[in-house]
């Protein structure tokens, strides 16, 4: 089935009303590919402020937590609204640390507070143009599902894993290989006619609190689509991103979320 931008899935039985929903910024310092990432300056704010603005005029967050290891990006996060109720140990920031960790934690050290959500909604700093609509609509969808799970954020596949290869020594054999073995391969069939194939960009997940604290995954099993639409799925992961998101800044300011200094 291929996903809509208003909802995903068949519709079944909402989420009760009343359902809370905790935003969730990740921001750890020590970006090789960008340095200084989660704080560098974007449109003449903060990369963080981006997120962090767009998660408090959703209107649907309960609350707005950022993890972080650095007292140098909490203090920017606290003067842009978000909540940094403690630094993110040491030992959950680094390079290939999981996210279940530092959720996990978090999410178990706030509950000793009194402090317990129904659901949380990661919301990556390096997504500057998702908008409080974008979280909005993917809440509204998540609600309307019922049952899923979680909620990951979806776009089509630039580069058709059909067209990609696994090497072998010195052979090679598609990573999608054609169903119909008398049929023109995959890996030889124009773009437009192969099956619609969808990648996860990182601008947005909403998940049940259950899934990391009971079922060990930040997902699920039960994981729907959220289709995002233009630019409000990019994600910038190394030095040509940040350039082209200079350029949308510069060109299209528009796109970015308005921001408030809040503190």
């Amino acid at each position: 089935m291929t996903p809509t931008r208003s909802s995903a899935g068949v519709k079944r039985s909402q989420l009760p009303p009343g359902v809370t929903c905790v935003g969730l910024i990740p921001a750890r310092a020590g970006s090789k590919r960008v340095p200084g990432k989660n704080v560098r300056m974007l449109g003449g704010h903060p990369l963080i402020a981006y997120s962090i603005a767009s998660a408090l005029d959703s209107d649907v967050l309960d609350a707005v937590i950022v993890s972080t290891d650095s007292p140098e990006i909490a203090e920017i996060a606290r003067a842009f609204g978000a909540e940094v109720p403690f630094l993110r140990p040491a030992e959950m920031a680094g390079d290939r640390s999981p996210d279940i960790e530092w959720i996990r934690h978090l999410l178990v050290t706030l509950e000793t507070q009194g402090r317990v959500w129904d659901c949380y909604a990661i919301l990556r700093p390096t997504s500057p143009f998702r908008r409080p609509e974008t979280i909005r609509r993917a809440w509204a969808a998540f609600r309307a599902d019922g049952e899923a799970d979680s909620l990951r954020a979806i776009q089509p596949c630039r580069e058709h894993p059909a067209k990609q290869w696994i090497v072998e020594g010195s052979r090679m054999r598609p990573v999608m290989p054609s169903p119909n073995p008398a049929a023109t391969p995959w890996h030889s069939t124009p773009y437009q006619a192969l099956p619609p194939v969808y990648v996860q960009n990182a601008s947005l997940e909403i998940a049940r609190t259950g899934a990391p604290l009971r079922m060990g995954t930040i997902s699920g099993t039960a994981i729907m689509p959220f289709l995002t639409d233009g630019v409000e799925g990019f994600d910038i992961n190394g030095p040509d991103e940040w350039l082209l998101a200079e350029h949308h800044a510069r060109e299209h300011p528009d796109l970015l979320p308005a921001i408030t200094e809040r503190a």
